[in-house]
């Protein structure tokens, strides 16, 4: 790990990183209150199946090539099992530099169900 002093650099990451995430109580007020958002769940499909976020999006990475669910008129909220999962990041980039709309949320899947959010099926 590299430690560095550049608060410049700590400022631009952090406002950036307010900009393009968000958690689960404000993604569920968004999508309470009919919110401009389309849920995208990046996990397994065999995850998927036993449980996701209400009217999520099934796009597991073997198949972000086809843009599949995503939508360029709404903000494409990705997630995947957890904080240290890498894949909701991973694809939000792919995402965004295909011209779609996205943020990422924080700590996934395992965190809105730790909020005891609803769960699909």
């Amino acid at each position: 790990m590299t430690l560095t002093m550049d608060t410049q650099k700590a400022k631009e990451y952090f406002e950036t990183k307010l900009a393009f995430t968000t958690g689960p109580v404000e993604l569920e007020r968004m999508m309470r209150e009919g919110g401009n958002v389309n849920i995208v769940d990046v996990r397994a499909a065999e995850d998927y199946a036993e449980g996701h976020i209400p009217c999520a999006v099934n796009l597991p990475k073997d198949r972000w090539s086809t843009l599949e669910g995503l939508r360029k008129d709404k903000i494409n909220v990705v997630y995947c099992y957890s904080q240290v999962c890498h894949l909701a990041a991973a694809a939000a980039f792919e995402f965004a530099s295909r011209g779609y709309p996205v943020m990422e949320l924080e700590g996934g899947f395992r965190t809105w169900k730790e909020h005891e959010m609803d769960i699909e099926k």
